[in-house]
């Protein structure tokens, strides 16, 4: 059974401040990002304001979600989601999460390559977490170099100098989760299921 378009407006409001507030934005922050009055803000929040396109176009810009969701459009046509991969430093990521800020995902891959290549370490604010799914990985890390391996993982502060690279001129693929500075990844286990660690570890 259809919605009447009134209800399927009524409901903008209710997602506009649900993502507002997991965004952990204000009002007052939405409006100066946005050029989009407090009021304004705070009326089609509430649903005493109609939403129109000028409006919710720069918010679904800066929540990073397509207009259908922000209005609850039925999805209709091809369910595909299509990814634009990323070419950069010779390897492939492939965006795996669609909001900006707070935590991002990718799928890494390093092509095949007959020749290895030269170390560029490289540096910048956030919080890194590997997990290793093909191929041999070597990660240099400040003084240390690591060679990585199908099921491992490694997490670091990528403030520190660090390079990602075929171990072996093998592809590798690798899932990567990206977090602001001091965002870190949390092993949960149960008591009666502690990790198991190799010895020296």
């Amino acid at each position: 059974m259809e919605r009447e378009p009134e209800d399927v407006l009524g409901a903008v409001g209710a997602r506009l401040r649900a993502l507002r507030r997991e965004r952990g934005l204000t009002l007052a922050g939405l409006a100066e990002v946005t050029a989009v009055s407090e009021s304004t803000l705070s009326r089609l929040e509430s649903g005493q304001r109609r939403p129109a396109l000028d409006l919710l176009l720069p918010l679904a810009r800066l929540y990073g979600v397509p207009l259908d969701d922000l209005v609850g459009a039925p999805r209709t046509g091809d369910p595909r989601i299509h990814l634009k991969p990323i070419r950069r430093f010779g390897m492939v990521f492939v965006p795996l999460s669609r909001r900006p800020g707070g935590m991002q995902a990718f799928k890494m891959i390093i092509p095949a390559s007959p020749n290895l290549r030269e170390p560029t370490p490289q540096t910048h604010e956030g919080f890194e977490w590997l997990y290793i799914l093909s191929g041999r990985l070597r990660l240099l890390l400040g003084e240390r170099e690591l060679t990585l391996t199908p099921g491992e993982v490694a997490e670091f502060d990528t403030t520190l100098p660090h390079w990602l690279g075929s171990a072996d001129g093998g592809a590798v693929e690798a899932l990567i989760l990206f977090g602001p500075q001091g965002a870190r990844a949390h092993l949960r286990v149960t008591p009666d299921r502690a990790p198991q660690y190799r010895d020296g570890q």
